[in-house]
């Protein structure tokens, strides 16, 4: 009776996994606007050739791969075999590569980039999806202008620390109290 149970259970399981879906397909800024996936950034990246970015300026790339997004801000190095598979890119501020022109300088920029990635893991370390979300608008908004912060769209932010693109619209609309309120 018991294997009877789990056999219709798993017959009425149904997936809704679709490989080809990605909300890298829908990424609408937030005045509405749709951002090209074959930027010239793109092309630069996959060039194969590594880059730095300028860490001079307060300035950094949101790079989507298939399932998850990486920042890449200033002084990290992008392109190479790093960002071969990346899909779209998203630039913050205004936007300055550099090419390294010592080892040292290539591997400065290695870890920097690696700090980076460290960053997020950690705000994507704790388990409630609104407060990962309000830590990386919070951290965004530290390093850049408000109104920058304002114009990136909802699923770049989903795709950094792994929530829906709805929780974050729904973070930025309603702020902090969302943790109180929603329990998901």
């Amino acid at each position: 009776m018991d294997s009877e149970k789990r056999q219709r259970y798993r017959t009425a399981m149904v997936s809704t996994y679709y490989p080809d879906t990605s909300f890298l397909h829908h990424l609408v800024m937030p005045d509405g606007t749709e951002q090209s996936p074959g930027s010239d950034i793109l092309t630069t990246l996959h060039s194969g050739k590594i880059f730095i970015v300028n860490s001079r300026k307060r300035n950094g790339l949101i790079l989507f791969k298939r399932y998850h997004a990486e920042f890449a801000g200033p002084g990290a190095a992008v392109g190479g075999d790093y960002d071969c598979d990346c899909q779209r890119v998203l630039s913050i501020g205004n936007l300055s590569l550099l090419t390294p022109e010592s080892y040292e300088e290539r591997q400065k920029a290695y870890l920097i980039r690696r700090q980076w990635i460290r960053l997020i893991k950690q705000i994507t370390e704790n388990p409630i999806p609104q407060q990962r979300v309000q830590k990386i608008l919070d951290q965004f908004e530290q390093y850049f202008p408000p109104e920058i912060v304002a114009n990136l769209p909802d699923a770049a932010f989903a795709l950094l620390v792994g929530v829906l693109p709805q929780t974050v619209g729904l973070v930025r609309r309603i702020g902090n109290d969302v943790n109180c309120r929603l329990n998901y």
